[in-house]
């Protein structure tokens, strides 16, 4: 059901493993925005002069009750958007992890002085940018809030959030947990409610300072332009096309695991999930057994049953736009699909949004596996004589979010890192983000980062200060 174009106002939740109903919402609309804007404005002074420590306090309370409920946040999060609960408890705990690395750094928020003999001393004071959006993703909404609630609060600023339409309720939830422990519902408001009008009533607004959108490129690129003119600071954090070279020295056990667990991770449903799978010529066949068999163990179903690894898609149409690659895959001949490419049949998936893990093998440099971001159950292998040719085909897409090498060599780990176009280079691993660490991707994949020490700064803009004597 199209419930962003409901003309009762309502979003309804869906259960994305059996179509059931677990909740509604009200849909916001641009002047519960702008309401939104007016009642933060007026909340931000006393909230922007309190020490940043004290509301890195804030921030440490607020973690510490989400870790609490961690259970039944866990719960929801899986019946409105999937993953199993082993996934859904991760990010929970992800997201007071980030909490509480904000409020670890809290007290690192100053500003700098400089001594001129010509000038006398010049002073730099960083002021928080004032009331900032966060537009929210439906593939990892409760940590993808915290990556943008953290930094934009702890500099002393008020953020108004949308979550997805199809996952607003632990948004919802967390953000009542937060107000719970001493921040203000006007400092942080969550407004659930379509992208045409929520989240380009927040783009667009002029008292709107910041926004920071984590979504599609294509849907940036509104975004960027709801903005324009408003002289908004953006954070753009987009689609992405991830590759994973496999040399010929790595582990072969460890690089096949890692990429089942990096690939269909979420269902496959992640912006920085394993896309693109590069093997060098003279492993594939060993690698190709091993992946095989790490893929054989992933069980699918309903993410609240016990030893389900990998839940249903998020919604109908995009297991749709699934099938539609996969059969065009099929009708082209591009590629051989050793492992599923379906629906799997039985009555515990006849109501939900299912699909097998895919792997699809023999994959040219030019098929839509390759060029496109699918966000789904499937991996497609291409084999390469060497680094060469792997550097040049993963540099191949519009896209530049992460990427991952699997190698022994100390020599080849550099070059990569310097060499792929990519926000992020991992080295025998895949997928994981501390929140230490920046995060954000080149190209069509965004621009900005967020995550790390100087995420806050994003948040703030700085006042010289020059006193002659």
């Amino acid at each position: 059901m199209d419930t962003e174009n409901d003309p009762r106002k309502i979003i309804e939740v869906i259960n994305p493993a059996d179509g059931s109903l677990i909740g509604t919402v009200p849909a916001g609309t641009a002047a519960d925005v702008g309401a939104a804007v007016d009642d933060a404005s007026g909340a931000l002074a006393k909230w922007s002069s309190l020490l940043p420590r004290e509301r890195g306090k804030k921030l440490f309370n607020a973690a510490a009750a989400i870790r609490k409920d961690k259970d039944r946040l866990a719960a929801l999060l899986t019946s409105e958007q999937g993953k199993p609960l082993a996934e859904s408890k991760n990010e929970i705990m992800g997201c007071a992890n980030v909490l509480e690395y904000y409020a670890s750094i809290s007290g690192s928020i100053t500003g700098e002085a400089l001594p001129r003999s010509d000038y006398g001393y010049s002073f730099t004071i960083k002021k928080p940018l004032g009331v900032c959006g966060a537009i929210i993703p439906w593939n990892m909404p409760a940590l993808i809030m915290a990556w943008k609630t953290g930094p934009a609060l702890v500099a002393g600023n008020a953020l108004i959030v949308k979550p997805a339409t199809s996952t607003p309720l632990t948004c919802m939830e967390m953000a009542s947990l937060i107000h719970g422990t001493g921040i203000p519902e006007e400092i942080l408001r969550v407004i659930p409610g379509s992208g045409d009008e929520v989240g380009n009533a927040i783009a667009a607004h002029p008292k709107i300072r910041a926004v920071s959108f984590t979504g599609s490129t294509e849907t940036g690129k509104i975004v960027e332009k709801a903005a324009c003119g408003t002289g908004k600071h953006l954070t753009l954090e987009l689609g992405g096309s991830d590759p994973m070279i496999v040399c010929d020295d790595a582990g072969i056990a460890a690089a096949a695991a890692g990429a089942a667990a990096g690939r269909f991770y979420n269902c496959g449903q992640t912006c920085t999930a394993v896309k693109r799978l590069y093997v060098f010529e003279s492993i594939a066949d060993e690698f190709m057994k091993a992946l095989e068999s790490a893929v054989t163990g992933i069980k699918i179903g309903n993410g609240l049953s016990p030893g389900v690894r990998m839940g249903p898609m998020s919604s109908s149409t995009g297991r749709e736009r699934i099938e539609e690659i996969i059969d065009s895959v099929r009708n082209s001949g591009d590629g051989e699909i050793t492992r599923g490419g379906r629906i799997p049949e039985g009555a515990d998936y006849e109501k939900g949004f299912f699909y097998e893990p895919t792997i699809v093998a023999g994959v040219s440099g030019e098929s839509r596996l390759m060029k496109e971001e699918v966000f789904g159950p499937v991996l497609p292998v291409s084999v390469v004589p060497g680094m060469n040719e792997a550097i040049e085909a993963a540099n191949s897409t519009r896209y530049g979010l992460g990427a991952s090498v699997w190698t022994k060599s100390i020599g080849r780990a550099v070059r990569a890192a310097e060499e792929i176009d990519a926000g992020i280079v991992w080295i025998n691993r895949h997928l994981k983000i501390p929140p230490e660490v920046p995060f954000g991707g080149e190209k069509a994949s965004g621009t900005g980062r967020e995550n790390g020490i100087y995420a806050p700064e994003r948040y703030m803009t700085e006042k010289t200060v020059i006193v002659s004597p």
